[in-house]
């Protein structure tokens, strides 16, 4: 599962990347978590609207606002007819630079790592959105994230990876007339001589700290802070 992530680039820079406006409010996040308001891009739109990472499942025939979903495997979309509409008519993306995963090293012990590309450039994650009506009649507009297979560099650390893409691939998941076997090519894990990996303070498990400071390089540090010789 993938719990965090990071967009740590200024306005300008994202304004300039993704092609489409970017309102006076954005700001950086170095720890992006579930229910944070967060920009993304929606099918056949351009510029961003902000949604709230964890959404309940539309495809349940009962809806619980307090059981957020945050990530949907890229494989529900075959397995699981109900989830073709979604994909269809309710797709996204959502700008980053970077995402977390933690490594267990231990019972009880586990290593937090941050994912970039080699470059350290932006990119989007896949994801689908949702609208929905809570039960005192508010809207509310919501997010998962895409997760494939992960990759060589990433499998050591998580299972599971976003669905990452590059700009070309970003114009096809948006695009109105992409059909689904376009859709699903695009789902697979990101090639792993374009990324690196390095250890960071457990401080990122404070979901309430987003702080530059989360992102640089820290020695190999369990949950509690304690040096280890693992990596």
């Amino acid at each position: 599962m993938i719990e965090r992530y990071t967009l740590t680039p200024n306005h300008e820079q994202v304004q300039q990347r993704f092609d489409g406006e970017v309102q006076d409010f954005y700001k950086p996040h170095y720890n992006a978590a579930p229910t944070h308001l967060l920009p993304v891009i929606l099918l056949g739109s351009k510029g961003l609207s902000f949604f709230y990472w964890g959404t309940p499942p539309g495809w349940a025939k009962n809806k619980n606002v307090s059981e957020k979903l945050i990530n949907i495997r890229a494989e529900s979309f075959t397995e699981r007819p109900a989830m073709r509409k979604v994909l269809r008519k309710y797709r996204c993306i959502i700008p980053a630079d970077g995402f977390y995963g933690w490594k267990k090293v231990g019972k009880k012990t586990v290593i937090p790592h941050r994912f970039t590309t080699t470059d350290q450039s932006l990119f989007s994650i896949a994801g689908i959105w949702e609208e929905f009506e809570d039960n005192e009649g508010q809207m509310h507009h919501t997010f998962m994230l895409i997760t494939v297979q992960a990759n060589s560099l990433v499998r050591p650390v998580t299972e599971r990876m976003p669905a990452m893409l590059d700009k070309n691939q970003e114009a096809i998941w948006l695009a109105e007339g992409s059909t689904e076997e376009e859709l699903m090519s695009l789902l697979k894990p990101y090639t792993e001589t374009k990324m690196s990996l390095y250890t960071v303070s457990p401080r990122i498990n404070d979901t309430n700290l987003d702080v530059p400071s989360l992102i640089i390089a820290t020695p190999p540090a369990d949950q509690f802070g304690n040096l280890t010789l693992f990596d």
